[in-house]
């Protein structure tokens, strides 16, 4: 396994740890991958009732490795996009229970991740942002048809056109989020 991401089983539950605090846990290449092969273990694993996504420190993930997206070709980012849609979808069709663990900073396609699970809990802390319009992209992992059926086309639009992020409160508002935890998100 590579330094990426931990993944921990424990009494029926699997815990998976973002733990690239140099790139605020950005999802490059390499993280997608081993979080494929993660996300391959639990699906046969039988056992596991609950998965968790979370992030090190105070960043749950900033999103898609902006570093890596602006080297990409048309044809690379055509196979980038693919692979974080293919991975979305796999994630959304877990048989556990899934639950993003949003500590921090969820950004572009971390918050496309924690829309293919099937709950969402943040810290106090937490925010939530797509900041693709600033970047000139926009996201390519599901984010644009999951989250106008979570929040609403409005909202939606909002996130979505702006760039602004948004706290953990008003994301409990719009209905993004389930919860706010004040303890321990895992």
């Amino acid at each position: 396994m590579s330094n990426a991401l931990t993944f921990d089983v424990r009494d029926g539950t699997a815990v998976i740890c973002f733990t690239r605090p140099e790139s605020r846990n950005a999802l490059s290449v390499e993280v997608l991958v081993e979080l494929n092969r993660v996300v391959d273990v639990i699906k046969s694993d039988r056992s596991l009732e609950k998965v968790y996504f979370t992030g090190s420190d105070d960043v749950f993930a900033s999103g898609a490795d902006i570093r890596e997206i602006d080297r990409l070709r048309p044809d690379g980012a055509r196979d980038f996009a693919t692979r974080g849609q293919q991975l979305m979808e796999k994630i959304a069709g877990l048989r556990p229970m899934t639950i993003a663990a949003v500590n921090g900073y969820c950004y572009g396609g971390a918050l496309d991740l924690a829309l293919a699970c099937d709950g969402r809990i943040a810290s106090p802390n937490a925010t939530f942002c797509h900041p693709g319009v600033g970047l000139g992209i926009i996201t390519g992992w599901g984010g644009t048809q999951r989250l106008p059926r979570l929040v609403g086309e409005a909202n939606a639009l909002r996130l979505f056109f702006t760039a602004v992020p948004i706290n953990a409160g008003e994301a409990l508002r719009i209905g993004l989020i389930d919860t706010i935890e004040t303890g321990p998100l895992k």
